[in-house]
């Protein structure tokens, strides 16, 4: 399915009942099918997510939308759409969500009393700068309370469109409020193309890391995923891309394969890749003691094997030769914070 990273909706997880399509004798020839973008607007209850795992250096990230247009077939939050009742394949593409209140629930968790400023993460689950996001805005908005409350924030994003919200992002890294980690993957643009279909090209997310630069934001290139036999390969590659557009610190996570992804992934790789489906999930297992994917804390970022051991040696001669070994969250501001007040028509009591 043209700019799809699946044409295939496998029943999710919790489903007891599964159906399968046949198809008819003489319809062999059909054309392929399109599958439309529909948005539902939704009204959150919350949206700070807090999270104690010791994988990651910040506690509490936020997601203005569930699903993402980008269509990533590797993405390791398709099973989140489960929990919607959805299918984690074509669905997680197609049937979004955009929490409308996202502004105004950020502004209320702010202001109240008792809140601790901490790091806060955008776009850990599903991309911020997706494509619906030109529509919606919701981003833009998130990063204006930010600003209004001198709030830290560090953004994850593969997307096109960063650039429309420049003059904020820049205005919360002049005061070290902000810093941005750009998603590479690979630098073949047809491979970028079946990987991740409405993701923004090689070329551009490098310009846009440029343009962060130039701005005085602090750019992180995002190694991720990297992909056993696929894109390995490049990582120095990546890593230097990056460096000479301006990144100062690079991360990389290894492929990840929860619950639904597994499936739907090898069936990427028999289409796109068929003659290494049995050398990439080979090398894979390995990595996760056998399984296709081990969750562990500690293990599930990096695997365990010679293999990943080398690449991991790989990776840091590649940032030393670069010199990325720059800050991470950890390093943005959280003395500046001030309550920003909650919007609403009702007066304090103090």
């Amino acid at each position: 399915m043209k700019g799809r990273g699946t044409d295939w909706n496998p029943n999710n997880r919790f489903h007891r009942q599964h159906i399968e399509a046949v198809a008819e004798e003489g319809l062999d020839d059909c054309p392929p099918r399109k599958a439309e973008t529909t948005v539902r607007k939704e009204t959150a209850r919350s949206i700070i997510t807090r999270n104690q795992s010791p994988d990651v250096p910040f506690e509490q990230s936020m997601n203005p939308y569930r699903g993402c247009e980008h269509g990533c077939i590797y993405c390791f939050a398709r099973p989140s759409h489960a929990w919607l009742d959805l299918s984690p394949g074509l669905d997680f593409e197609t049937r979004l969500s955009a929490k409308t209140n996202a502004a105004a629930l950020l502004r209320s968790a702010l202001s109240k009393p008792g809140y601790q400023c901490r790091p806060i993460v955008l776009g850990t689950n599903t991309d911020p700068y997706q494509p619906i996001d030109r529509e919606h805005g919701i981003t833009r908005e998130l990063l204006a309370v930010l600003l209004e409350a001198r709030h830290p924030v560090h953004i994850i994003t593969k997307g096109a469109h960063l650039p429309r919200d420049l003059e904020l992002i820049a205005e919360l890294a002049s005061m070290n409020l902000a810093s941005v980690s750009i998603s590479l993957t690979t630098l073949r643009p047809a491979l970028k193309r079946s990987l991740e279909p409405r993701a923004a090209s090689p070329g551009r997310r490098l310009e846009i890391m440029r343009m962060l630069a130039s701005a005085g934001v602090t750019v992180t290139a995002l190694i991720a995923p990297v992909i056993p036999i696929i894109t390995d390969a490049e990582l120095e590659g990546l890593v230097g891309a990056a460096a000479e557009h301006g990144a100062a610190s690079a991360g990389y996570v290894l492929l990840r394969l929860p619950h639904e992804v597994a499936a739907l992934f090898q069936r990427w790789l028999q289409t796109h890749a068929p003659g290494e489906e049995r050398r990439v999930m080979n090398r894979l297992r390995e990595a996760h003691g056998g399984r296709d994917y081990d969750a562990r804390f500690g293990h599930r970022m990096r695997g365990n094997s010679h293999w990943t051991k080398l690449l991991e040696q790989r990776f840091r001669l590649a940032c030393r030769r670069h010199g990325l070994n720059g800050r991470d969250i950890r390093g943005l501001d959280c003395s500046q914070f001030r309550n920003p007040g909650a919007s609403s028509p009702q007066l304090s009591l103090l």
